[in-house]
């Protein structure tokens, strides 16, 4: 933050007062006896008392359990630091806690009715699902996959498997096969949830050539769960057929077609697995990070109640799919007893105003978007605030990419001058935020208000030094429950140890550029590894790869990201065959081979023909060489390349 720079927006002392974090500091004073004044004096005790700070989000939260911790944290070390060791508790049943007749999910959806779901009937039919899933044997560890779209069906799905202590991982039916296949067949699930098809702008896309396709290759799915419509189980005035019904394949109302109306919860360690989520595939097939039940839940529960400020009235959404973390992030909510609202489709289908639209309706309080989303907005010309009524938004959530000045600015004039805009920023890795808002703070251009409670997070200059308003790489220096808890087939801990604590040993090294202020706001300037990132998406380079150079047109291709109107477009080089030029019919098709492999947002915004690739002397492309070019940054360590000279084609091109 520049020091003459005045906020953008302040919280009234109404908002301040009726804070969750106002009632989080009358907590600490008498259970705690610490008297804090402001965010800063908490933070700093929150990073330098972590045990007793994550022991006040423990006690804070009401975290069901069934057994109590012997020890908050085993050893401040990282990797390796255990936390509430002795502690036994249930996920599901942490999100279930509230069984009554307030809306648990409301689900918007293309070319469907919005669909309410109540609590107790969120319950009832969390009951159903897992006595279906535990007569066809899925048990405590299992892993049960999820090929879904941002429909109840999943919430209900995740939360029936992990009820049963099993572990569930998602990704949306927008991945091509060969994205899905990567992810999935190397945890093995025994069952998979999966929508037949889906809606986007507007057209139905059919899934079940992929659905086929990983059965016949993944021979640890003994049973898919077939998904249509909603109103299948919710009313029985649907019919539906199946094409591929046969004895592999369960209709999933026919797996709620039961008369279970309790659940059983399987108590199990604060670190068993609940979650396996995949890194964007980078160097090769995704890695797969398996994140803990307690800790997810009890930092979700600060990210939400504390620096969200969610309540049990608000309505909060998050625009994500089931592939995203965001989409773990928001059902969340439902530990707090606030009503999740599910958004399914085009942002912009059947136009640029449906979300805003639904905004109104809903009567939505919490409303999570991208900065591209909202670019797009203001280009469109669309001024949200004056053409529907957002008297109940009270803050809006962004993430994915920066947040740029411009699009603070446009929001608090063209959409409400009083709410809290929280850009926030982590990752699919700790299933969470290292930087994000806090509803007692300013809000100023730019800028993240805060750092996280808990997160030391620090900037890091090429020395390993600690700076303040300088550039430096984003380290996470103590411990935090919410790290994952190992890597998916990873038995030494060598691919965990090599992605985080390479650089900087026993320290969290994020792979994020970021600039922290004397205040204590962050600013992010993406990433500082070769991950691409256009619209808050991250992509790894190998998938692409992958599929180009599968191409025999193709000998070598580079793909990075350039920094581009407040986002990142994807660009694609590419070495040709002798004889072969990058014509308009070769250009479509690479553009459809990695669109109908992967998935939309993995298509290259531009496509080059250059004369060589960089590479390392052992070989490796050189990504972030080329990505430094084209956005303006110096290139150092040149000597690591066998063919140096080939980085000039890139300063010409583009």
């Amino acid at each position: 933050m520049d020091e003459n720079n005045l906020p953008i927006w302040i919280p009234s002392a109404e908002r301040v007062s009726n804070s969750n974090f106002t009632r989080y500091f009358s907590f600490l004073r008498t259970h705690f006896k610490k008297d804090f004044n402001n965010y800063e004096e908490l933070y700093n005790w929150s990073i330098n008392q972590i045990q007793e700070f994550w022991k006040s989000i423990w006690e804070y939260s009401g975290i069901i359990h069934s057994k109590s911790y012997k020890t908050v944290l085993s050893e401040r070390i990282m990797p390796g630091a255990k936390w509430f060791k002795g502690s036994e508790l249930n996920f599901a049943e942490n999100l279930l806690r509230y069984n009554d007749d307030r809306d648990a999910i409301i689900s918007i959806r293309e070319n469907h009715p919005t669909i309410r779901i109540t609590y107790q009937e969120l319950y009832n039919l969390v009951a159903k699902c897992a006595d279906g899933l535990k007569k066809l044997g899925v048990k405590k560890d299992d892993r049960v996959a999820g090929f879904v779209t941002n429909y109840p069906e999943s919430v209900i799905a995740m939360l029936a498997t992990t009820s049963l202590g099993a572990i569930w991982s998602s990704t949306s039916p927008d991945f091509g096969f060969e994205g899905v296949y990567d992810r999935f067949s190397q945890i093995e699930p025994k069952v998979l949830f999966a929508n037949e098809s889906y809606y986007y702008g507007g057209k139905q896309y059919n899934s079940l050539g992929k659905i086929e396709k990983l059965i016949s290759r993944i021979s640890s799915i003994e049973k898919v769960i077939l998904i249509k419509e909603f109103e299948n189980f919710k009313q029985d005035n649907q019919s539906e057929t199946i094409s591929i019904l046969t004895s592999n394949y369960i209709k999933y109302k026919d797996l709620l077609d039961n008369t279970s109306k309790i659940i059983e919860f399987e108590q199990v360690p604060f670190n068993h697995p609940v979650y396996i989520m995949y890194s964007s595939g980078t160097t090769g097939k995704p890695k797969c990070i398996v994140h803990g039940a307690g800790g997810t839940l009890l930092q979700h529960f600060k990210e939400l109640h504390l620096h969200s400020d969610v309540k049990r009235e608000d309505k909060i959404s998050y625009y994500t799919t089931c592939g995203w973390m965001m989409w773990n992030w928001l059902v969340s909510g439902l530990q707090l007893g606030a009503s999740v609202v599910l958004i399914d489709g085009s942002p912009v289908y059947p136009d640029y105003e449906i979300l805003w639209k639904k905004i109104e309706e809903e009567e939505i309080t919490i409303f999570g978007t991208s900065p591209k989303y909202l670019s797009s907005i203001e280009k469109s010309g669309l001024i949200p605030g004056e053409k529907y009524d957002l008297s109940k938004l009270k803050t809006i959530l962004s993430t994915g990419s920066p947040l740029s000045e411009e699009n603070f600015k446009w929001v608090y004039k063209n959409v409400k001058s009083d709410l809290q805009l929280s850009s926030i920023s982590g990752g699919t890795d700790i299933i969470s935020c290292f930087m994000l808002g806090s509803p007692i703070l300013p809000v100023y251009s730019g800028e993240i208000q805060c750092r996280g409670l808990g997160m030391k997070v620090e900037a890091y200059d090429e020395n390993g030094e600690c700076v303040i308003d300088k550039k430096g790489e984003l380290v996470c220096a103590e411990p935090f429950p919410s790290s994952p808890i190992y890597f998916w087939n990873d038995a030494e801990n060598e691919k965990y140890k090599k992605a985080y604590f390479e650089r900087f040993p026993n320290q969290w090294h994020h792979g994020d550029f970021i600039k922290i202020t004397k205040n204590g706001g962050v600013f992010v300037y993406g990433r500082s590894d070769s991950t691409l990132n256009p619209g808050g998406v991250r992509i790894g380079t190998a998938e692409i790869y992958r599929i180009v150079e599968s191409l025999d047109e193709v000998i070598d291709s580079l793909v990075v990201g350039q920094n581009w109107n407040n986002d990142v477009r994807v660009i694609l080089f590419v070495v040709l065959k002798n004889g072969f030029k990058l014509d308009e019919i070769l250009v479509e098709k690479i553009k459809t081979n990695i669109r109908l492999s992967t998935t939309p947002r993995h298509v290259p915004t531009i496509i080059k023909q250059v004369n060589e690739i960089p590479h390392t002397i052992s070989g490796k492309k050189v990504e972030l060489a080329v990505t430094k070019i084209l956005n303006g940054e110096d290139v150092d360590n040149k000597e690591a390349l066998s063919n140096p000279a080939s980085l000039e084609q890139f300063y010409k091109i583009i």
